[in-house]
């Protein structure tokens, strides 16, 4: 019995060591830009760095902010990258969103459904993201701040199915840092940024009831955004 599990733990042991020699060989001989970077060598660094400034905590709150005030999805149809009207209208309002906030960086995320193979789904969802891009910059947007178009092809569905469906062929928009790495944004001016039509919107002391005693600040005109 010993000399049994013995073999078989060795056995599992060289398939293991074999496994991950083969994933290894397979990063390093695969084309540059055919998978989704999974978070080797820079990217951790760059995550650590990001978690110890603050900007990881920043973002994170940014995109639920955008999420929550703008659809951050479209749809397409079957096996199209063409953007019907109610596509159009949401990515207007996810542009005039992101006009509010020009230190930010966003990320396009293309998806499809399962119809199809993988390796054509990945390229429709990558193709799906460009558009999607490009009618962004078209209402103002900087190319340089759109930091990526990211495909995740068939393999993130929302509905689980082998049929067609519309949720599944979908992108989404969402917060992905701030320019240049924001050297300034973080340095006591982040309240600004994420309060910047609060601000804009304040009611002037000069109107304020009662002549500017209290030492009160203004309340944003309209009782509130979002």
């Amino acid at each position: 019995m010993k000399t049994t599990a013995a073999f078989t733990a060795a056995v599992l042991a060289l398939t293991g060591c074999s496994t991950g020699a083969g994933q290894w060989r397979d990063f390093n001989t695969r084309e540059a830009g055919s998978e989704i970077d999974s978070g080797y060598f820079g990217n951790a660094t760059a995550q650590n760095t990001s978690v110890q400034s603050g900007a990881s905590s920043f973002a994170i709150n940014l995109n639920r902010r955008f999420s929550t005030e703008v659809n951050t999805m479209v749809t397409f149809p079957f096996n199209s990258t063409a953007l019907d009207e109610t596509a159009r209208a949401t990515l207007r309002q996810q542009a005039a969103w992101i006009r509010q906030f020009p230190e930010v960086r966003f990320k396009v995320f293309g998806h499809t459904d399962l119809v199809g193979s993988m390796a054509y789904n990945r390229r429709l969802g990558l193709r799906r993201a460009e558009a999607v891009v490009l009618y962004l910059t078209s209402q103002g947007i900087s190319r340089n701040r759109l930091e990526a178009v990211v495909t995740f092809g068939e393999t993130q569905p929302l509905i689980v199915t082998e049929g067609r469906e519309r949720r599944n062929r979908r992108t989404v928009t969402e917060v992905s840092g701030f320019v240049d790495n924001h050297p300034t944004v973080l340095n006591g001016r982040y309240a600004e940024v994420i309060f910047r039509e609060y601000v804009a919107s304040a009611v002037p002391p000069t109107q304020l009831s009662g002549g500017g005693g209290g030492g009160g600040a203004a309340e944003p005109a309209g009782g509130g955004g979002g």
